[in-house]
């Protein structure tokens, strides 16, 4: 059974900076048959659509939306299959539901989220 659970989430005062992690286990991932090809963070607010925050593709690019370029940080630990996001200069319009997924070449698992609420 595939779990990603993501961790670190809770409640932050604007500017200061939090760090959430996204721990996968399960025996796919020991598995040949399965080839991670990506790692990300997403985000929602109710009422709006579930977006992108930050993620690695493997073996090539990092990408970050624009709301988060400069002061958000994705990374991942190689030994584990476990990643991180790195938050600083925490605004208001950062809290949100934040998921995190990891991407294989047909399917995708997600985690089922944590809380991120700043608070003035």
């Amino acid at each position: 059974q595939v779990q990603l659970v993501e961790s670190g989430g809770g409640l932050v005062q604007a500017g200061g900076s939090m760090r959430l992690s996204c721990e996968a286990s399960g025996s796919i991932f020991d598995s040949r048959s399965f080839s991670i090809r990506s790692m990300g963070w997403y985000r929602q607010v109710p009422g709006k659509q579930r977006e992108l925050v930050a993620n690695i593709i493997v073996g090539g690019n990092t990408y970050y939306a624009d709301s988060v370029k400069g002061r958000f940080t994705i990374s991942r630990d190689t030994s584990k299959i476990t990643f991180y996001l790195q938050m600083n200069s925490l605004k208001l319009e950062d809290t949100a539901v934040y998921s995190c997924n990891i991407g294989g070449r047909t399917i995708v698992y997600w985690g089922k989220g944590t809380l991120v609420t700043v608070s003035s």
